[in-house]
């Protein structure tokens, strides 16, 4: 039986490497919408953030997600992925 690989992707922020559905995806869509996948199946091109608001903010203060993107990111999307980083800490909070 052959092992299945993990998909590896990166964080653009901290640049650590992880399975892709440990991380957040934005992605820009072939009309150039960007939007918040949470599912990793939208087309387009996506980049990679980890679930913490320290890689957030990191991203957010040098503006990679819109240089990864190549379009400049609406302050709607900074605050979707924010509640998407929110929502999970809280999760995460009371599993344990």
């Amino acid at each position: 039986m052959k092992k299945r690989k993990v998909p590896i992707r990166k964080c653009i922020a901290c640049g650590e490497g992880k399975p892709k559905k440990e991380l957040i995806r934005a992605v820009k869509t072939a009309e150039g919408d960007v939007k918040v996948d949470l599912t990793g199946k939208i087309n387009g091109r996506g980049a990679y953030i980890c679930p913490t608001i320290e890689c957030l903010e990191l991203a957010i203060k040098s503006k990679k997600i819109s240089r990864s993107l190549e379009v400049e990111i609406t302050d709607s999307i900074y605050e979707e992925l924010k509640k998407v980083v929110g929502g999970l800490k809280q999760e995460e909070n009371t599993l344990k």
